[in-house]
């Protein structure tokens, strides 16, 4: 649909500036006039695939949207007044947009799922098939508030996962500093003081000298290589539905990281299957849905031949089960569940103690990644030492006073 740059005025003649979608100029004429504005002028704008482009919307925008939409529905506020309340406190531009456009819809005539769903790259298709639950059913601030604290428990595993990531990401960017700086001056400047000394130089020293003329000579392929490697290899993942298999499960079996992540994918698993099965959203209909959120492909295989099982008139314990790939704690925690009618707890305890197993994990990690980068880093500087100093020490040990 295309993006409308516009300048309105409302009933008060105040200016209103901003940006809407709109198939044509009378229906952004239209949807204005539902908000209260009148059109003056507009343009047609493009919208922008810069991978700096700021039309997003963050999990903390979502996060608000749901709270206050929890918070307004459960206070009796009709839907259309919570979206015009939520459009004018929004910091977001691209939000505020996006809001503006589905209270239009709504006002329309459409079901407030089937205006989210206008906006796939906002709102994901498990959001969307909540919220229609939520509707059909009736418990629609239910829903919002289930989101509200799903949606922040996402948020704040990813904080936790880039607070793990910056320790190590600083030190590799010290350790690389530090490497490039001796490679490229204090090296060279030492190389004919060990070549005029008239000794022959142990192998570590000559290595370091080799290395060090093909870093000053050829930096632009020390640095350029990996990075050019790294793109390559991965738009060649996805690309290619194989590589992408494969690379999910390399990233599952990994010795330290593989466990972690495999949590991490269970605990959203059984979050979500959770709060889709509240709202009534049938089973088969959520283990696809989940097929989309889990965000590796070998869980998805498996969650895929646990919905042809279940299709097919087996257990759900068992479909899991014999689908592979899913722990003993989870098939367990499900049998309780089909046995006692409370599968949406049972799923919940799972998620509640992965999410904890994953924090004490990621701690426990933080804990060894800072002794071992230390250690990392002051073995390239000791082996670089020793390179150079070596030898001059050996030439002073044989001067005769």
């Amino acid at each position: 649909m295309p993006s409308f740059n516009y300048r309105a005025v409302d009933k008060l003649g105040h200016l209103a500036m901003g940006q809407m979608d709109a198939l044509n100029e009378v229906d952004l004429e239209i949807r204005l006039e539902h908000m209260g504005l009148d059109l003056i002028t507009f343009r047609a704008t493009k919208k922008s695939t810069s991978l700096f482009n700021r039309n997003k919307v963050s999990n903390q925008d979502l996060v608000m949207f749901c709270f206050q939409l929890e918070q307004l529905s459960s206070a009796g506020v009709p839907l259309l007044e919570c979206l015009a309340d939520l459009r004018e406190s929004n910091p977001n531009p691209y939000f505020q947009k996006v809001l503006g456009a589905v209270s239009s819809e709504v006002e329309g005539g459409k079901m407030l799922s089937q205006a989210l769903a206008e906006h796939p790259s906002v709102f994901s298709e498990v959001f969307v098939s909540l919220i229609d639950a939520g509707e059909q059913t009736g418990q629609l601030p239910v829903v919002f508030n289930n989101l509200f604290n799903t949606i922040r428990w996402q948020d704040e595993l990813m904080s936790q996962t880039k607070k793990l990531l910056a320790y190590p990401a600083f030190v590799a960017i010290v350790v690389l500093g530090a490497v490039a700086f001796l490679m490229s001056y204090l090296v060279p400047q030492m190389v004919s003081f060990l070549r005029n000394m008239g000794q022959e130089l142990p192998w570590n020293t000559k290595l370091l000298i080799a290395m060090s003329n093909a870093f000053v000579n050829y930096w632009w392929l020390v640095i350029g290589l990996p990075i050019i490697t790294v793109i390559g290899l991965m738009a060649y993942i996805k690309s290619n539905p194989k590589a992408r298999y494969r690379f999910d499960l390399v990233k599952l079996n990994m010795p330290v990281t593989g466990p972690i992540l495999h949590k991490i994918i269970m605990a959203r698993f059984a979050r979500y299957f959770a709060l889709m099965y509240q709202t009534g959203i049938p089973i088969l209909d959520a283990i696809k849905i989940c097929e989309n959120i889990v965000g590796n492909r070998v869980v998805a295989s498996a969650l895929g031949r646990a919905h042809a099982q279940i299709n097919a008139g087996d257990s759900m314990s068992e479909s899991f089960q014999n689908a592979g790939l899913f722990p003993p704690l989870v098939v367990r925690m499900i049998r309780v569940g089909e046995n006692t009618g409370a599968l949406d707890k049972s799923l919940l305890n799972i998620s509640y103690f992965y999410d904890r197993d994953v924090n004490d994990s990621m701690q426990k990690m933080l804990k060894m990644i800072e002794p071992a980068l230390t250690v990392l880093l002051g073995g390239i500087l000791a082996f670089i030492m020793f390179s150079v100093l070596g030898p001059v020490y050996d030439s002073f040990s044989k001067l005769k006073f």
